[in-house]
């Protein structure tokens, strides 16, 4: 099949070449008899030039074009084009003769005027070898256009499906490590018999759905996000008990709004994880709110002073989300100062 049509392509570029030339022998024979009424010798004539003004336009568009002006061997393409136009001016030269002796029997004043003037019958040559030429590069720079934007749609192909891997990647990473924390805590309910246990079973079965039937989405509503946040926190105060002062603040939530799953989780998780405290209580501030298409994300919590552990594997994962999912889109401060740990997150969001 692929045979066939590789023949009958070559075929059709052979008919479209042979009525080419055609088209240039009834030029030469109307450019050149445009003052004598004899056109079968004019005819002649061209039938004569023909194969010099082939020959020189296929040197032109098949060898000098492609192999040394494209490629950018300028030095060998003008001395190449110089033999060219040498050996050709040499043909016409033959041309014109053979007008004189064998159309003309030698006789000057019975050539054709045309044929006469040597500057005529070298200008129409050429003239055809340029304007093919020129169709010609131009058709080389469409398909070079065409081969880039070709290679530049692969390239961000690849890129996006790397990008797209790693991502997953990074989810992995995620999931498992929000497991772990809430497993152990109901691990420890488990062991003290606690009447919570059931409630926190519930919790923990509404944040699977959200894990198994939302999280493999590229972008979410942001108020399914909050609620999975809302949950989560549930779980973590029947851990911590009356040793928990935790503050959830949302503010004008748009329930159009979209933000890519898990995103804002784990810095709430490292809050519980590396929080320390004080005083007999665990301090955690959280404020998410939405103004001119951004999200506004802080919170922060008590913590050991230069605590470096404080970023956890969490926040690093995180951070190659948003630098994938975002790029320069978003703004993230981490700060452990003070006794306190605090992250501003500020993103563009969808709506």
């Amino acid at each position: 099949m692929l045979k066939n049509n590789f023949i009958l392509k070559k075929i059709g570029q052979l008919i479209l070449h042979v009525l080419f030339w055609c088209v240039v022998l009834f030029f030469f024979t109307y450019f050149f008899g445009a003052e004598n009424q004899n056109y079968s010798d004019t005819l002649s004539f061209s039938l004569f030039l023909m194969p010099i003004t082939i020959a020189t336009t296929y040197v032109s568009i098949y060898k000098l074009i492609p192999d040394y002006l494209i490629t950018k061997r300028y030095f060998l393409f003008i001395i190449y084009s110089l033999y060219t136009l040498i050996i050709s001016g040499y043909l016409i030269m033959v041309s014109i003769f053979f007008s004189l002796t064998y159309l003309a029997n030698f006789e000057y004043n019975d050539m054709n005027p045309a044929t006469k003037n040597i500057l005529l019958v070298t200008t129409g040559v050429y003239l055809v070898t340029i304007i093919v030429s020129a169709f010609k590069l131009l058709k080389l720079n469409l398909n070079h256009v065409e081969q880039k934007n070709k290679l530049e749609n692969k390239i961000l192909e690849t890129q996006l499906k790397l990008k797209e891997q790693e991502l997953n990647y990074l989810k992995m990473q995620i999931h498992p490590h929000f497991l772990f924390n809430t497993l152990n805590t109901m691990y420890g309910f488990a062991l003290k018999k606690a009447d919570e246990a059931p409630e926190m079973i519930l919790k923990l079965s509404n944040l699977l759905d959200y894990l198994l039937y939302k999280v493999d989405k590229p972008f979410v509503l942001l108020i399914d996000d909050i609620n999975h946040i809302k949950d989560y926190i549930e779980l973590e105060k029947m851990r911590f008990n009356n040793t928990l002062n935790i503050e959830l603040v949302t503010e004008t939530i748009i329930e159009h709004n979209k933000i890519a799953p898990m995103l804002l989780l784990p810095f709430i998780e490292n809050s519980f994880k590396h929080g320390v405290i004080k005083n007999g209580t665990l301090s955690i501030h959280i404020n998410i709110s939405c103004k001119d298409k951004k999200l506004y994300f802080y919170i922060e919590n008590t913590s050991a002073d230069n605590d470096i552990s404080s970023k956890g594997i969490g926040l690093e994962n995180i951070q190659k989300r948003l630098d994938l999912l975002y790029k320069d889109n978003y703004t993230l401060t981490i700060n452990n100062d003070s006794h306190l740990f605090k992250v501003s997150l500020i993103l563009n969001i969808l709506e």
